[in-house]
């Protein structure tokens, strides 16, 4: 089976760094993240990732035990930039180029985001990590994945999660929860999903710019995405809901 996707923004949340731990980083899974990610550049594949930072510190769960929402924001955005060079360590150890492009300037650690100069490094082979979100308080990473997605050209928007696609409850605490195989951008606004915020739902909606949520915790899904297989939930414009 050929690719389907030539370029893509993966969006990794924080939590999916931290694995079965309570907080922090999981050398393991940052290694498992890697590899898959070494496998579908090794094919040819152009990509960018979003990084969260919820698990080093959530700027709404700052604001809600009483800081200034702006600061703990830009606090959050502070852990992503962690976790992106967390990941460029990971990945350059296994020899993938790897540059790591911020929002907010930290010049001696990694590359201020400029949009042609991202661009170049994916067409030169590189991976590029997008950190510290759009550099703005208020604004999720979902909304950095769907902004940075747009700017790049990507083709779609892979949102690597904890569950296997997007259901009409909770499957944790609803057995009888019913997931869904593709959904259009107006469901997922009118009903509330949650697949990404509303934002970054509309971002992808104007810009035509398909969501696939699926799994991270299973080994090779993010190949079986690039390649095109039925997993997981796509979004998209011309998507029915099934």
């Amino acid at each position: 089976m050929g690719l389907t996707y030539q370029r893509i923004l993966l969006k990794l949340s924080g939590e999916a760094l931290m694995g079965d731990l309570a907080y922090g980083i999981d050398p393991t899974i940052v290694q498992s993240i890697a590899q898959e990610i070494s496998d579908i550049v090794s094919e040819g594949v152009q990509i960018a990732i979003v990084v969260g930072g919820g698990n080093i510190f959530r700027g709404v769960k700052g604001a809600a035990a009483g800081m200034d929402r702006a600061t703990a924001d830009y606090i959050g955005m502070i852990a992503t930039v962690m976790n992106a060079m967390t990941l460029q360590d990971a990945l350059e150890q296994i020899n993938i180029q790897t540059r790591v492009l911020t929002a907010i300037e930290m010049q001696e650690v990694a590359e201020p985001y400029i949009r042609r100069r991202a661009i170049r490094h994916l067409e030169k082979g590189r991976v590029v990590v997008f950190g510290a979100g759009s550099g703005n308080p208020f604004f999720t990473t979902d909304t950095t994945a769907a902004l940075r997605a747009a700017e790049i050209n990507a083709e779609v928007v892979f949102k690597a999660t904890k569950v296997d696609g997007v259901y009409d409850a909770d499957p944790k605490k609803n057995p009888n929860a019913r997931r869904f195989q593709s959904l259009t951008y107006s469901h997922v606004l009118t009903q509330d999903l949650r697949v990404m915020d509303t934002t970054a739902i509309a971002l992808c909606k104007d810009n035509n710019i398909p969501i696939i949520v699926f799994d991270l915790s299973v080994p090779g899904n993010i190949r079986r995405a690039v390649m095109g297989e039925s997993i997981g939930t796509i979004v998209g414009g011309s998507c029915e809901i099934t």
